[in-house]
């Protein structure tokens, strides 16, 4: 037998109101569902009368309507959510009352509360959330691929273990294992040699638990996800797994690390968002941006840098964020690349995901910072023949391939490196904060991580 849930319904006044009477005593008829209230959201073509008391008798339970008729009342749709403490939120209006964009943010703040949201050919569903850590935690998420995530993880997770917080890092990846795999990145020197030989294996030696182990030298778990949807959950993961092995390691705390756009299906204390201001606004302000925005204790903004993305896109961003979530810290930051090993005096072939348009800024970098002398570049580490392929046209200038860990960083570019008697130094990515007046990122990161704590021992 189905359990019984409450609904709440979003009706218009373009609908004839006993046609819409019908529909909604057709939804409480089912077994398994109790209409507990309506929210007019607009539109008064087919209405005769605004007054909340009279259209509440004629459909014969509460109506609310917001201040205006000719606006979305999105307030009071959370308001009602909350105070009728309703399971599902179906949506009986339509065009012109609500457009695409609309029912989007609709969604974000009906999800935000954990309920699902309905209408006659959609159902978006609140993310999964796994209630199994046995630890304070933090989880890691963005609003998109390609924006930083990993290095700002791995970032996270160094200023964690260094401020003595034993930490553990726990990820999901498109190319990760069958069963949770633990790396003790504290134990073990990961050598270009070493994931060469997990490479051979079959292993995905550049994924992002990998690459969390290599920079973080921590305790990572590595998990697999396939699919990704529009408000971040996946088709299938491993992960809750590696929550629960997790709990069983030396650790102390625990961060939940999200892949692409998808995000950990674990519940966690806190949450820290990372927004690329690099991606279409578009993104950001619409769909499900909004809602990732939401969750965040803690935003981090990244390529906060022309030609990524302009200063006034940033501070549109900026704006933008504030209002949608006022609560969330917000640190705009750039990436600045940083070997793992000495390459003073070098000739470097430099491998990276970061487009063709802010290459010769990080290549400036480098050559500045760690007194390399930069002969070639390439972007493809995401596009295995392309790489090839600058790899066989830069080879014969260099003497070490620098290269993130990342895409075919270790099957084509360590183990054509190696072939050809280069060394490889593999790279990490610093987010610096791009002006003092946001604070200081790393004292950010730590509140979040006491904020976590506090919240786990008040349970």
């Amino acid at each position: 037998m189905k359990e019984m849930k409450k609904m709440l319904c979003l009706v218009d006044g373009e609908h004839y109101l006993p046609v819409t009477k019908a529909a909604i005593d057709t939804l409480d008829s089912l077994e398994h569902i109790d209409v507990v209230a309506l929210v007019f959201i607009g539109g008064t073509e087919k209405l005769r009368e605004t007054n909340e008391e009279a259209f509440s008798e004629k459909m014969g339970r509460p109506v609310h309507f917001g201040p205006h008729t000719d606006k979305i009342p999105y307030d009071l749709i959370e308001e009602t959510v909350k105070n009728y403490d309703a399971d599902v939120v179906m949506d009986l209006s339509d065009e012109p009352v609500v457009d695409y964009s609309q029912r989007f943010k609709i969604a974000s703040i009906v999800l935000s509360l954990g309920v699902p949201y309905e209408g006659p050919d959609f159902k978006f569903q609140p993310l999964t959330e796994y209630d199994v850590l046995e630890k304070p935690s933090l989880k890691i998420l963005g609003t998109g691929k390609r924006i930083g995530k990993t290095a700002v993880s791995a970032y996270a997770a160094r200023l964690i273990d260094k401020n003595e917080y034993n930490p553990c890092v726990v990820a999901m990846g498109r190319g990760g294992p069958e069963e949770p795999e633990i790396v003790r990145g504290d134990q073990i020197e990961i050598t270009p040699q070493f994931l060469m030989e997990q490479s051979n294996k079959g292993v995905h030696a550049a994924s992002d638990h990998w690459e969390d182990a290599l920079m973080s030298r921590i305790l990572t778990i590595g998990c697999r996800r396939c699919g990704g949807g529009m408000v971040g959950d996946v088709f299938i993961t491993n992960m809750k797994k590696g929550a629960q092995l997790a709990n069983e390691v030396d650790s102390d705390f625990v961060i939940m690390e999200g892949s692409g756009a998808a995000i950990p299906p674990v519940k966690t204390d806190k949450q820290i968002v990372l927004v690329g201001v690099n991606q279409p606004l578009i993104n950001i302000e619409r769909f499900f941006g909004p809602f990732r925005i939401r969750l965040a204790d803690l935003i981090i903004l990244t390529m906060c840098e022309e030609p990524m993305a302009s200063s006034e896109k940033v501070q549109y961003v900026e704006k933008f964020i504030s209002e949608i979530n006022p609560k969330a810290r917000v640190i705009p930051t750039v990436f600045r690349p940083k070997p793992l090993g000495d390459i003073t005096g070098k000739n470097v072939l430099f491998a990276t995901t970061a487009p063709q348009s802010i290459q010769r800024v990080l290549v400036e970098h480098l050559e500045k910072e760690h007194g390399c002398k930069v002969v070639g570049t390439t972007s493809h580490l995401s596009n295995r023949p392309l790489l090839e392929k600058d790899i066989k046209k830069h080879i014969g200038k260099a003497n070490v391939m620098l290269t993130e860990l990342k895409a075919a960083a270790v099957d084509v570019a360590t183990k054509d490196a190696l072939k050809a008697g280069l060394d490889v130094v593999y790279c990490d990515n610093i987010p610096i904060v791009i002006d003092e007046k946001y604070g200081d990122l790393s004292e950010a990161i730590i509140n979040v991580v006491d904020d976590s704590i506090e919240a786990f021992n008040s349970k």
